[in-house]
């Protein structure tokens, strides 16, 4: 078992996903942390961004599979969230952690040589100002990686099955908050590169709108991606040699069309 440090151990998502109890739910979430690890080993990035950061989990790992790392940032939509990783995560004077909504200052323009956005754009209503924001902060040689879990195809009966057997036995998440009629399965096992349901949309207690994972489709999103960014890798998790067709989440590994590269502004000092 790999062992993790106390402040890791202590994160809200670290404890119901590499920590579960149940070993296969362990075993999933710690593949597809350690994928991560991987491409951020591969990509050994100087300044780098992880859009939805959670409990700080994937940053706190990786500075060591980063050697020429300078910054690390860590972005999330809550204060409360940024405290709590702020507080945890204090050991390594590179990490920061930060408000969203603060990566709009001009210092962050074109300042990211890679960016990490894992398990969220399955739940953002409209991810267009998202990828717009991505751009704006990606160095014009940079990467974003994307990862996203796959709802279609045979992964979505495996994982309707095990969400319900999970939920039954009181584990993590898994009893859902948008079940699926034999309709909206059945669409969403034959479906394409097309939304081939109508996605329910939630309100949280702030009344943020957000999807849940029902009727994601990667395909579509991957479409959507190609209109903006060059797919220079597709990989899958838990299990790499599987098709992201088979495989619990996939991974887009991005880089900037020519067009988007902004020639005319250089990027900021990344000293």
């Amino acid at each position: 078992m790999t062992e993790y440090s106390e402040s890791i151990q202590q994160g809200h998502y670290a404890k119901k996903q590499i920590l579960c109890q149940d070993r296969l739910i362990s075993w999933s979430h710690a593949s597809r942390f350690q994928l991560a690890l991987r491409i951020a080993q591969e990509l050994n990035p100087r300044r780098v961004l992880d859009y939805g950061c959670g409990d700080g989990t994937f940053l706190a790992m990786a500075m060591k599979e980063m050697p020429n790392c300078t910054v690390a940032i860590g972005a999330e939509i809550t204060d409360g969230l940024v405290q709590d990783c702020s507080r945890r995560l204090n050991g390594d004077s590179r990490l920061q952690f930060a408000l969203i909504d603060s990566l709009d200052a001009p210092e962050y323009r074109q300042s990211f040589d890679a960016i990490f956005c894992m398990e969220v754009l399955e739940h953002v209503p409209d991810v267009t100002p998202l990828l717009d924001r991505f751009a704006r902060l990606l160095a014009p040689d940079g990467a974003l990686v994307i990862s996203v879990p796959v709802e279609t195809g045979l992964p979505v009966l495996v994982k309707q099955t095990f969400r319900r057997i999970a939920g039954w036995r009181g584990i993590g998440d898994y009893p859902g908050i948008a079940p699926y009629s034999y309709g909206d399965l059945l669409k969403s096992v034959f479906a394409g590169p097309r939304q081939h349901i109508v996605r329910p949309l939630h309100r949280d207690g702030e009344n943020n709108a957000f999807h849940c994972h029902k009727g994601f489709n990667w395909m579509a999103l991957r479409e959507t991606l190609r209109e903006r960014f060059v797919i220079q890798q597709l990989r899958a998790s838990p299990l790499p040699m599987l098709s992201p067709h088979l495989a619990s989440q996939c991974w887009f590994v991005l880089r900037k069309r020519p067009s988007e590269c902004d020639s005319k502004q250089p990027a900021p000092s990344r000293d």
